[in-house]
């Protein structure tokens, strides 16, 4: 069960990497390069890191690697922009509900493209965290909106393509056994990321020319983004290399949490009784998933 810890402290690391990400629009950057900050400074991080753990036993990716590798890389990317889009959509707080179902798409993408169905009580530890992510989105108020708007889809796209990415990252660090779990997991990242910041570099250098050479000047507020990026992102590829992509991914839903508790602890916001009841229904969750797969 060592991939129990390593998510959930992947998922705090994530809610730290976000809440210092917020921080960089002050620093003159878009969106594009916010996100760009993310992977080039942790590209060399992790390369660096997958040298020293795999010393001069370096496992030599193949096809079937580069494969699961590019395809959850450029889900993820495209996944985030989905994400972003939200913010400018309206029924936004719907949108973000729906890019929640990750978890549901997860278990389904598991089944069919890597063989991994999950069980009957980890499907029902799955459904009530979705319910519980779904009361901590919903915004004070909201009414009863249409299902196909221009948030619906944007959400329903992201969940679907952060499940495929989570996938593609899963079936790449299976590729590299016999190696062990954290060997596995430091060079898939190392490949994951130098291949997205080289594709997130050609496309800002197209769509934003100048980003990439702000987003290097300041590297001082940028640095710690890919620092706690890299970090955070070791603890889910440990954590794939170790265990069926959509259970993490359903414990992975603590952060909702860490970052509800954040938003009241840090920023002294008041906790809503629907909050406190979607937090009971995670919470929940994760220990019927725990108490499943004992």
């Amino acid at each position: 069960m060592l991939w129990v810890p390593i998510t959930i402290a992947a998922a705090a690391v994530q809610t730290l990497r976000f809440m210092l990400q917020r921080q960089l629009r002050g620093a003159g950057l878009s969106t594009g390069g916010a996100t760009f900050a993310r992977f080039a400074f942790a590209a060399p991080l992790a390369a660096a890191l997958a040298g020293v753990l795999a010393g001069g036993s370096l496992p030599l990716p193949g096809p079937r690697f580069w494969a699961f590798a590019v395809v959850g890389g450029v889900a993820q990317i495209v996944a985030t922009f989905c994400t972003v889009a939200l913010f400018h959509a309206r029924n936004f707080a719907v949108g973000i509900g729906f890019t929640k179902t990750e978890t549901v798409l997860v278990a389904a993408f598991s089944a069919l493209v890597l063989a991994e169905p999950v069980t009957p009580a980890a499907l029902v530890a799955i459904a009530t965290g979705v319910a519980g992510v779904l009361l901590l989105t919903r915004a004070e108020g909201a009414g009863r909106p249409s299902v196909l708007n221009r948030a619906t889809l944007l959400g329903l796209a992201a969940g679907a393509l952060f499940g495929l990415s989570a996938v593609g990252y899963r079936g790449a660090t299976q590729e590299l056994l016999p190696a062990g779990f954290l060997v596995r997991a430091a060079v898939a990242l190392a490949c994951v990321t130098a291949f997205q910041t080289v594709a997130m570099a050609i496309w800002l250098r197209l769509a934003e020319p100048g980003e990439v050479t702000r987003v290097l000047a300041a590297w001082r507020r940028t640095l710690p983004v890919g620092i706690t990026g890299m970090l955070g992102s070791l603890g889910w590829f440990a954590a794939f290399a170790l265990q069926n992509a959509a259970y993490v991914r359903a414990l992975g839903q603590v952060e909702v949490v860490f970052t509800i508790l954040a938003s009241w602890l840090v920023f002294r916001e008041r906790l809503t009784a629907r909050e406190l009841a979607g937090i009971a229904l995670v919470v929940a969750s994760l220990l019927m998933l725990v108490l499943a797969l004992r």
